[in-house]
């Protein structure tokens, strides 16, 4: 059943109070952790690499990575990233800032549409729920275009939600609109045809379901479609008359071979996206059925009257669904659907926030997983592996416990307010208690720096190396090792996602194959080599000449004389 707008009932409080505030913490709490790890293989690495060559080379049409030109993805991240390094070095805070500045970005959005169209409690709670949601937060402390595209996705279509409820003809309306078409343009840019594809979906759904078809002829079409054109288009025909090969490759091998094929090797199951969705929510996975129940028209003639709720009841549902069809399954390609979730969310929350609604079975069933986990993670030394505590039983002592701790807290705290029946304690708790884990989470991740990057391999040999000596990788590629270098490398036996580049060009000055590889080895120059454990050891089976300089993680670093 949907439930009454309580807009006129809350307390006052600025806009720009408001949003200054909310901006000073999520940037406090999205900014802690930015510079706590290593680039993690392969994507932040990746988008690292392309965006520093990008500055170095000064070519912003032409995405290439470790020389090699690579177009699976449009380049706005890239340029924005590489507007980062030129003004804070390249370091891997200023890596992450982009996606945190996106990610806060997207919860102040979240908040002005939540206040707009439900009040602002309702507001405040959304941008909360959302910015402690797991799946968001770790999305934004991460280099990726996800975070990117779903943001600018969400700015799009609350701009078209907020605009259809402003007055016919006012310039508030007309520049949502305008914006609605920017966001557009620019999701485009960032990630391709979902830009648009997902957009337009769920709006058609709506408007079909609502059978309002003739707000398409209040969506100012012709300038709007005008001004998508002029943001979008530009580097698509820069680039395409650069490189002929770009059309095919970009559109039909990126679009719609990896939707609709196994090419890329990332299938999963149709319900893959349905536990990814839940645990991504937690803790307010337990307020979820209410949220959506509360937003549903009470009955088929009343949707019209609750057309604001079946649109972000459409817009999480169709974004799953989409993506669910897909052969190509990743887990963040489903955060577009967060933030109508948490704006959903704190609708409900506020609608209750000043009941004394009892929650204990909520709470009961977070104090059981919360204390188990928690009593899990204490114990967790005590069976590790003697090699796997040697390796990581210092690094994860203190952020171990903190972890365990905030588990604890976020399962008694609410519990025992819960027994109480004061629900907007309970409420602030579960956000405190979110915050704490979160932050006790990314705290834990360095530990795993050597299993998941090069870093300490990459700053050892940085200052010894010599500027004619060659550095590769042996039958794999290290994508943060060219960034931490600051140089190209050479790559031996290994195409992977360079091949498209590699039979447009020639690439031989980066990539070789293996009786290259031989020949370089032999030679007169200095190699320095990188590859996995495992194909280093067959390649020391072979009785070729090589002296290990050091080992990291899963690495090993090796010289040819």
């Amino acid at each position: 059943m949907a439930t009454t707008d309580h807009r006129s009932s809350e307390p006052t409080g600025t806009w720009g109070r408001d949003l200054t505030l909310l901006a000073l913490a999520l940037s406090v709490f999205f900014g802690l952790a930015l510079g706590a790890r290593s680039l993690w293989a392969p994507d932040e690495g990746r988008y690292a690499e392309i965006s520093r060559e990008m500055v170095v080379t000064g070519n912003y049409v032409t995405p290439r990575l470790n020389g090699v030109k690579y177009f699976e993805k449009p380049p706005l991240v890239y340029w924005l990233e590489a507007g980062a390094i030129r003004l804070f070095g390249l370091g891997e805070w200023a890596l992450r800032l982009v996606p945190a500045l996106f990610a806060i970005a997207g919860c102040l959005a979240v908040y002005a549409a939540g206040r707009r169209l439900f009040g602002r409690r309702a507001g405040l709670l959304a941008a909360a729920v959302l910015a402690t949601m797991p799946l968001y937060y770790i999305l934004g402390n991460a280099i990726t275009l996800d975070m990117a595209v779903s943001v600018l996705l969400t700015l799009a279509l609350l701009a078209f939600l907020v605009a259809i409820e402003e007055p016919e003809g006012s310039s508030r309306r007309r520049n949502l609109l305008w914006a609605f078409y920017v966001a557009l343009a620019l999701a485009t840019l960032t990630k391709g045809l979902i830009g648009i594809v997902i957009p337009g979906m769920i709006i058609f759904v709506w408007m079909g379901l609502l059978g309002e078809w003739r707000l398409l002829l209040r969506m100012r079409l012709i300038s709007g479609t005008l001004l998508f054109l002029l943001v979008a288009v530009p580097w698509h025909v820069l680039v395409a008359r650069a490189n002929p090969e770009f059309l095919r490759f970009y559109f039909i091998h990126e679009h719609f071979l990896r939707y609709t094929t196994k090419l890329h090797d990332r299938y999963e199951p149709p319900w893959y996206f349905l536990p990814v969705l839940l645990g991504g929510l937690i803790p307010w996975t337990a307020f979820l059925v209410q949220g959506l129940r509360d937003a549903l028209p009470s009955s088929w003639r009343e949707r019209k009257e609750a057309r604001t709720t079946l649109f972000l009841l459409l817009w999480p549902a169709l974004v799953v669904g989409f993506f669910s069809l897909s052969d190509s399954k990743l887990i963040p390609y489903i955060l577009p659907a967060a933030p109508p979730l948490a704006l959903l969310i704190g609708r409900h929350l506020a609608s209750v926030w000043e009941g004394r609604l009892k929650l204990r079975t909520v709470t009961t069933i977070l104090l059981i997983l919360g204390a188990a986990l928690g009593l899990g993670l204490i114990l967790a030394p005590h069976f590790m592996a003697p090699e796997r505590l040697e390796r990581y039983g210092g690094l994860l002592a203190g952020p171990l416990y903190l972890l365990a701790g905030s588990l604890l807290v976020l399962g008694i705290v609410p519990f025992l307010y819960a027994r109480k029946a004061r629900t907007g304690r309970v409420i602030v708790s579960l956000l405190g208690g979110a915050a704490l884990f979160l932050l006790a989470l990314v705290a834990c991740l360095p530990a795993f720096n050597a299993e998941r990057s090069a870093r300490a391999l990459a700053l050892w040999l940085k200052p010894r190396l010599q500027p004619e000596d060659q550095v590769l990788c042996y039958r794999t590629y290290l994508q943060e090792l060219p960034v931490y270098l600051e140089r190209r490398i050479l790559i031996a036996g290994w195409t992977g996602e360079l091949e498209m580049g590699t039979k447009v060009e020639d690439t031989t000055a980066w990539i070789i194959g293996l009786e290259d590889f031989e020949r370089l080895w032999i030679g007169p120059r200095r190699v320095y080599l990188f590859t996995d454990a495992g194909k280093f050891d067959k390649l020391a089976a072979t009785g070729i000449p090589m002296r290990v300089l050091a080992r990291s993680g899963r690495n090993v670093l090796a010289v040819n004389r």
